[in-house]
């Protein structure tokens, strides 16, 4: 019995400071987890170059859940909206809530594209975005929790500002963005140390939509993404594949798979998973799941990612530049 006993805290205490290791290197602060919820035909989650690219106001609401299992989990919820605005144009904005263990962070991002042509004939397009971020950030003690025993006997509160930049290129079905997110330090007087005041991070984001040779409405999209964190000089990457299949009302479902490393450990995989989805009546529906391989894998069932979406005020154009790429 006390044999069990001491195996059950062991485990406990493994766990508590692998859950440690994660959310200090990494530094959930400013730096959103991105898991698969940009590939639910919404990149603009990535890179606010997209803002105005497509025939809609599109809005998309996610919830993603992680390390599902583990008590008190990471877990966020978030809407994005962009749209056009004159011709070569978009603006958009992103509202999120997330916690993770006794942290709380909420905040939002305004962000504004402009859209240029390189080549009207071939469809080479340029693109640049900018977002104002700002973020509150704070340890909560609502709820029963050990942080007392740390001298944290009050809730922490902060807010930071900060800025994304990023680029978009376009050539015909070719797409390949580059991204600078939070590039202003972190003023860490209040915390001494105990959070990394470089907060930025840098994101790589490229694919193809093929044509089916056999059939104009189904397409192939491979995709890479690829994020460097700046405090901790990591990267990971994603390999991405889906298949789309449109009807003769442009409605459209589709399914995939992400497989995503550390580069410093490759070919290891740090989560895999399938992902699903279809677009009905401009209702929009996505669902993925990612298997975890980390020391986390063996105490949880994995990450789930829903999102729900809405396309609304279709009107055409009259710039190519700001026309979806997905299906010309």
């Amino acid at each position: 019995m006390m044999l069990s006993k001491k195996i059950i805290t062991m485990k406990k205490l493994f766990l508590s400071l692998v859950l440690m290791a994660v959310t200090t290197s990494y530094s959930q602060e400013l730096n959103l987890p991105v898991f698969t919820q940009y590939l639910a035909d919404n990149p603009f989650i990535l890179s606010p170059a997209y803002a105005g690219i497509g025939d809609n106001l599109r809005i998309r609401a996610n919830g993603l859940t992680q390390w599902v299992g583990i008590k008190d989990a990471p877990e966020n919820q978030s809407i994005y909206a962009d749209f056009r605005v004159l011709d070569r144009s978009g603006v958009g904005l992103s509202l999120y809530n997330d916690s993770n263990g006794d942290t709380r962070q909420t905040g939002a991002k305004v962000s504004f594209a402009h859209h240029l042509i390189l080549d009207y004939y071939t469809e080479q397009y340029l693109s640049f975005g900018l977002s104002y971020n700002f973020n509150s950030f704070r340890i909560d003690l609502d709820k029963k929790t050990d942080l007392g025993d740390i001298g944290i006997t009050d809730d922490r509160y902060t807010s930071n500002n900060n800025f994304d930049i990023s680029a978009l290129y376009r050539n015909r079905r070719f797409y390949a963005s580059f991204n600078a997110n939070n590039v202003l330090k972190k003023n860490t007087n209040r915390y001494r140390g105990v959070e990394p005041n470089l907060l930025s991070n840098y994101q790589v984001y490229t694919g193809y939509v093929f044509k089916a040779p056999e059939n104009n409405r189904v397409e192939y999209e491979p995709s890479v993404f690829y994020q460097y964190f700046a405090s901790d000089k990591r990267s990971t990457t994603d390999f991405n594949f889906k298949y789309r299949q449109y009807n003769r009302y442009e409605d459209y479902y589709w399914v995939g798979v992400s497989y995503r490393f550390l580069n410093d450990q490759f070919p290891k995989p740090l989560a895999l998973g399938p992902m699903a989805g279809f677009m009905k009546s401009k209702f929009y529906f996505a669902y993925s799941y990612q298997a975890m391989f980390n020391g986390l894998g063996t105490y949880n069932s994995g990450t789930h990612v829903v999102t729900i979406g809405f396309d609304f005020l279709a009107s055409i154009s009259n710039c190519p530049c700001t026309q979806s790429p997905v299906h010309d």
